[in-house]
């Protein structure tokens, strides 16, 4: 008796896998439609309170990491539909993850740019592109920036102008108008310590000089709304003005490198008759800050918080985000942690902070 209900229950599985694996296109389908109604209708941008919001759309470096895009830290002002974005730098995939992350371009306000190494400026074509087309846009995206800004306005611009003209031909000035292609440059000159650029609406923008020497200019910015502050520290080793800028701030969003992780790297390097990329790997080290640098720079500011990211070397492995870290939790007495693509910080104007990630369940 056992054994014809055990073949009954094999038989009737085995129908119904035969049914599912048929089936599999229309099924797939369907979880597609759904898929794709529930990605279309709203914005991460719909769930926030009013406050300052710092979206991580890129925490990788040069270094190729298929789990990081390149630097891109989205600041979001406000709530609902009064939101605006602000993007400070724009590495590869960076349009990409905002998108995955329900975060439109089509409402960025401006792009800030900290200094202009490839890694951080060579998303900026498909950025503009996103931003014009996914919102009708009937100005050019504005891109914010030390003196030099123009060139890389003006290069991006003459890249993109005749894809730009079959957007427009393809799909009408309705949906492409002519005069919102592109990007507009705004220079600023590098401050000798910290100056405010923006000022209005409740925002507060300060541009600070930071040390990426020989990389010159270099900034940061911080940006203080409605009693919550946030500062991004761009590319930089040990910096005075950066140290004197952070003061108090809630947040500290910070580049780190670890050496002891990238000499191994060097070594092999050097192993495997690769000398040139030796030689990067040891140049690397002189103009960024380690985990215990920034650490120790948070505990002397008085951050409430510290968001590490540019994270170099990959950490291919979870369990090196110990050795990454070296005792930089040890140093500063606050939350400490490496971000991901995807992770989102709340600072409400009323108070207390949250974090998630916008790409789970997605």
């Amino acid at each position: 008796m056992m054994r014809k209900i055990l073949l009954w229950a094999l038989a009737i599985a085995g129908l119904a896998a035969t049914l599912l694996f048929a089936l599999r296109a229309p099924i797939a389908m369907r979880i597609y439609g759904a898929g794709a109604e529930r990605a279309m209708a709203g914005s991460a941008l719909d769930d926030l309170p009013d406050g300052l919001h710092v979206a991580f759309c890129g925490t990788g470096s040069p270094m190729p990491d298929p789990h990081r895009s390149g630097p891109c830290t989205a600041v979001i002002v406000g709530t609902g539909k009064a939101a605006r974005i602000h993007i400070v730098d724009s590495g590869d995939g960076a349009a990409r993850m905002l998108q995955r992350m329900r975060l439109p371009p089509g409402r960025i306000s401006m792009v800030l740019l900290t200094h202009f190494h490839s890694d951080h400026i060579d998303g900026l074509g498909a950025l503009a592109m996103q931003r014009w087309v996914g919102s009708a846009a009937t100005r050019p995206m504005l891109l914010v920036g030390p003196t030099g800004v123009e060139q890389i306005a003006a290069g991006f611009n003459a890249a993109y102008r005749q894809d730009a003209t079959y957007r427009t031909v393809h799909h009408g000035s309705a949906v492409a108008p002519p005069a919102g292609g592109g990007i507009a440059a705004r220079a600023f000159a590098v401050p000798a310590g910290s100056a405010v650029l923006y000022d209005s609406d409740g925002l507060k923008i300060t541009a600070i000089r930071v040390d990426h020497g020989p990389v010159e200019p270099a900034v940061g910015y911080r940006f203080d709304y409605k009693g919550r502050s946030v500062v991004i520290s761009g590319d930089t080793k040990r910096s005075a003005s950066l140290h004197a800028a952070a003061q108090g701030a809630d947040l500290l969003v910070h580049e780190a490198l670890q050496p002891r992780l990238t000499r191994v790297l060097g070594a092999a390097a050097t192993r495997t008759g690769q000398p040139n990329l030796a030689k990067i790997l040891t140049d690397i080290e002189n103009y960024h800050s380690t985990p215990e640098e920034v650490a120790d720079l948070a505990a002397e500011a008085g951050v409430k918080a510290v968001a590490l990211t540019h994270i170099v070397p990959p950490l291919r492995l979870r369990a090196l985000q110990g050795p990454f870290l070296g005792d930089a939790r040890q140093r500063f007495d606050g939350p400490l942690d490496i971000m991901a693509d995807g992770d989102l910080i709340s600072l409400s104007a009323e108070g207390g902070s949250t974090d998630r990630n916008l790409l789970e369940g997605w």
